[in-house]
């Protein structure tokens, strides 16, 4: 839950376009197109969607790092288009291209953000907690895409912000550095800080995120805590897998609707696909028990946050 009533993000019917293009007559491409959202302190706000449907342009519009077209936002209570200084060192930004001059060292360039900041986190600290003094006599352009990210997710931190924006933070980590990544993430929202992430790894935003807006074609098609985004029951989204184990080649279609769709993935391994309901599954274990069969294993899948996301996604072009 929210520490705050006020949200300390809030954007309102965000328009931006870019061009002109040629190959569109001369005319503006608009690529964000009426996103509404709020962050709140406390909280890890996400962003999700496909490459390209307007999740990093929002975030860049909303730091003041782009000038929006349209609608409105408020970054702890200001403008960020006509942001002051003391704004900006209230808020942490990591982008996901790094930002970071390449010539430099990360110990030493995080010492060098910090010395900008009246109030700073311990540098030793960040160095410590995500690793980089492995890698702290490297120079930037030698380091792997995933010690950027980790770099760049200190030097968003150094200031001591309290809203922070991180454009796919998990971009290239390995495992041991995600986990690593997420940890603090959770920490720091523990702590109080509104984050929010935008990313196009579905697994990363169920795992972290307390509220989710989905983008497609620069629009918002849904938003809602995970468990409320799973609860939804629009047709696309009652698809259920059930998967059984038991002798190969078996053709249990037969026994079910035409709207169902039964595969063997591998020998042995059967995905019973579609909208199932308890008369479907009573049809296949009546199939199993007509042909004397007794499955070694049967699992019916949970819905996940991909399959709201894939029923709600890529329907329209920007």
């Amino acid at each position: 839950m929210p520490t705050s009533p006020t949200p300390a993000l809030a954007i309102d019917g965000l328009i931006k376009d870019v061009g002109p293009l040629a190959d569109h007559d001369g005319r503006m491409k608009r690529i964000v197109a009426g996103i509404s959202m709020n962050a709140h302190r406390g909280q890890v706000t996400a962003l999700l969607g496909a490459n390209g449907a307007g999740k990093t342009t929002t975030l860049e519009c909303a730091q003041g790092l782009q000038k929006r077209d349209g609608g409105t936002i408020s970054l702890l209570g200001e403008d960020p288009d006509r942001a002051t200084a003391a704004l900006r060192a209230r808020v942490g930004v990591m982008l996901q291209d790094g930002g970071l001059p390449p010539a430099a060292r990360p110990v030493a360039l995080l010492r060098h953000v910090a010395g900008m900041y009246r109030n700073p986190r311990s540098v030793d600290d960040l160095v410590e907690r995500l690793g980089i003094s492995a890698f702290a006599s490297t120079s930037i352009r030698r380091l792997s895409g995933g010690q950027r990210q980790r770099v760049a997710l200190a030097a968003s931190l150094v200031g001591n912000p309290e809203v922070l924006f991180l454009d796919e933070p998990s971009a290239g980590l390995d495992p041991q550095s995600r986990r690593t990544v997420f940890d603090l993430i959770r920490e720091l929202r523990d702590a109080g800080l509104a984050i929010v992430l935008t990313t196009h790894l579905l697994d990363d935003a169920q795992k972290l995120a307390d509220y989710v807006y989905i983008v497609d074609a620069g629009r918002t098609v849904a938003s809602g805590t995970v468990p409320e985004l799973l609860r939804q029951a629009t047709t696309a989204e009652a698809q259920r897998t059930l998967v059984f184990e038991a002798i190969p080649r078996l053709r249990p279609g037969v026994a079910l609707r035409a709207e169902i769709t039964v595969e063997e993935t591998r020998p042995g391994s059967y995905a019973v696909t579609g909208p199932l309901t308890p008369a479907d599954l009573a049809a296949l274990a009546g199939w199993w028990s007509a042909q004397g069969i007794m499955p070694t294993s049967v699992h019916l899948a949970s819905r996940s946050l991909e399959d709201v996301f894939l029923a709600l996604s890529g329907s329209e072009q920007p």
